[in-house]
């Protein structure tokens, strides 16, 4: 009885398909959508619980797949479905066209939903969603055919139209994959605590090479070209590096060294013997990018580091000693001014006081010498930062200084001189003369 109702059931079967099978293929794959919205609701559970360990771009490809869950789960079940009815040997060609259809569905639901740049979204929409539409319609072979009929040879040289075509999609589709990929592979790489800045500056800028070559060599491999010309080609750019191409292969190699290193790390501030100075914003394989405090970028090439001398305030500590120098009058009463300066220093809230610190890093004002005005004094303070920018301490510092002179009567020196008038002798043809003394 079991065997006479399978052979039923086939035979059955065997004749819808028949008698209509498009109809019944249709029915088949949406036969298959409940399945799919039970596999759905397990597979969302399961994704929720590993999103919430992870951050960034993992976490935003889990809510895709959440998302999405019903749209894959069908995708699948239509894979098992066209295996089904290949060894039966029977037609698939409207479970296809669905799977197809599918397929479309999610890549369109990934470009405006997942993807924030809307450049990257209508590239992605514009270039695959037409070779889906065609493959499901069994147009893209016969129109490849027609494209690579328009073909140029030019001794073993050919090229036809379709190449044109496919390695400006290709290689546009790999720079932005390339792109994408090296983004958010630098953004993992950097968020690693466990390993310090220069290393992970080395490891991202690496990983950056590496994921560019892998690409060209995929380009060269889809455009038929035989890898082992690479050595010619290798040999040309040797020949270029030689001639034309050692200040690029000069700084790449001083990237290298600075990176390796760890001479140099984001957020030093760097001053050079010519006065320029900033705070390093990127580490780059050509150049370091300095930031000023006024808004500019300073481009400076690697091998300047290794070539020149230069400061680097804020590599191993941030805090750093700055000094103020001016002078007051010469009867000015220094035991009662030095303790107000002191506590003046003392009250900013940027400038290091307090049994915390060491005797050397108190504030300090002292006698620097005797001028021809006034006596000289040198104030000293330590902070942890660069006095520029937000923590500008130096002009505060100054201000506070000019109210603390005024409010206690202290005077600042400035050039005296004394003119004397002197009379006439009967001899000298001069009516009268002038003299400025020195001090």
């Amino acid at each position: 009885m079991k065997v006479l109702s399978i052979e039923f059931l086939l035979n059955f079967y065997n004749s819808s398909m028949a008698a209509n099978s498009e109809l019944v293929q249709l029915l088949m794959v949406l036969s298959l959508w409940p399945i799919a919205w039970l596999m759905a609701i397990f597979s969302s559970r399961l994704i929720n619980k590993l999103k919430q360990s992870k951050s960034g771009f993992v976490s935003q490809i889990y809510d895709f797949l959440g998302h999405s869950s019903i749209l894959f789960s069908w995708f699948f079940l239509i894979i098992f479905l066209i295996y089904g009815l290949e060894a039966y040997k029977q037609p698939t060609k409207i479970v296809q066209l669905c799977q197809s259809l599918i397929l479309l569905l999610i890549v369109v639901k990934y470009s405006f939903t997942f993807i924030k740049t809307k450049a990257f979204a209508r590239v992605l929409l514009y270039t695959i969603a037409p070779l889906i539409l065609l493959d499901a319609f069994n147009a893209l072979t016969p129109l490849t055919t027609a494209l690579d009929a328009y073909d140029l040879n030019l001794g073993n040289f050919h090229i036809s139209l379709f190449d044109i075509i496919r390695v400006i999609y290709f290689g546009g589709l790999l720079f932005w994959l390339g792109k994408e990929s090296s983004r958010i592979g630098k953004q993992v790489i950097r968020n690693q605590s466990g390993v310090d800045s220069s290393t992970r500056e080395v490891i991202a800028k690496l990983f950056e090479v590496a994921l560019y070559v892998f690409m060209f060599l995929i380009l060269l491999n889809v455009l038929g070209i035989n890898l082992t010309t690479l050595a010619v080609f290798g040999g040309a750019i040797g020949v270029g590096i030689g001639f034309g191409l050692q200040s690029i292969a000069s700084n790449f190699i001083s990237g290298l060294i600075i990176l390796l290193d760890r001479s140099l790390s984001i957020g030093d501030y760097i001053e050079f013997e010519d006065g320029r100075s900033g705070t390093i914003r990127e580490l780059n394989l050509r150049a370091i990018t300095l930031e000023t405090f006024d808004g500019k970028d300073i481009v400076v090439p690697n091998d300047v580091f290794s070539t020149e001398t230069f400061i680097n305030w804020t590599h191993k500590n941030d805090r750093q000693r700055y000094s103020i120098d001016y002078s007051v009058a010469y009867h000015t009463d220094l035991d009662q001014l030095f303790p107000l300066i002191k506590d003046m220093l003392c009250a900013h809230p940027k400038v290091l006081s307090g049994s915390d610190y060491s005797f050397e890093e108190q504030p300090d004002v002292e006698i620097s010498g005797f001028g021809d005005n006034g006596i000289d004094l040198h104030i000293e303070f330590w902070m942890e930062a660069i006095d520029d920018g937000e923590h500008r301490v130096g002009g505060d510092l100054l201000y506070e200084l000019w109210k603390l002179m005024n409010k206690h009567g202290f005077e600042f020196p400035f050039p005296q001189r004394e003119v004397r008038l002197l009379k006439d002798k009967p001899n000298d043809s001069a009516a009268s003369s002038f003299r400025e003394p020195s001090n």
